[in-house]
């Protein structure tokens, strides 16, 4: 079996895809990008088949949550040409019921590497997850190494400091002025 080329690489997919109320997801403009067909299509198939798309795997974003994307992807203004309607987004599930009921050939096969970066990004996070944790807990034993060095320099410089000669009582007759 012979391995084609990539139509756009995993990093460029990777790009696309944005983190919206605690999920990763893709925008429809890009999601269509990848199939090969207008957003308008994407939308009107998705709209065709709203019961194969529950709010786990498809959401329409927010009027603030999209004037965020604008500034971030610098699209433009609503009133100048731009969408006239608030955009949806599909998680990873939604991806690939997208493919599905746009079922094109390209659609299918992006839809492929769609999951692929996914479950990339998904291992990615995880392994920084475990990162994060052991440095933690490196910084958690040095600072009870920090703590156990500073008592023993604490305890060197009593050493080095001498000690104070010890008062002698002086020998004979001591007169008071009182």
């Amino acid at each position: 079996m012979t391995c084609k080329p990539l139509p756009v690489s995993l990093e460029r997919i990777a790009q696309s895809i944005l983190v919206l109320r605690g999920h990763r997801v893709l925008r429809d403009a890009d999601l269509a990008a990848l199939y090969g067909v207008s957003t308008k299509r994407l939308n009107e198939q998705v709209r065709r088949n709203l019961d194969r798309f529950p709010e786990d795997f498809m959401f329409q974003v927010t009027e603030e949550e999209q004037t965020a994307l604008r500034s971030q992807f610098a699209t433009s203004n609503a009133g100048r040409g731009g969408r006239r309607y608030l955009p949806y987004v599909f998680t990873e599930h939604g991806a690939i019921m997208a493919a599905s009921v746009l079922n094109t050939p390209r659609a299918v096969e992006m839809s492929i590497y769609v999951v692929r970066t996914f479950v990339k990004l998904r291992d990615t996070l995880a392994s920084n997850q475990e990162f994060k944790r052991k440095l933690h807990e490196l910084e958690r034993k040095l600072g009870a190494h920090d703590q156990a060095i500073a008592s023993i320099l604490s305890a060197i410089r009593e050493l080095m400091n001498p000690p104070e000669p010890p008062k002698k009582r002086r020998i004979g007759f001591i007169q008071s002025d009182d």
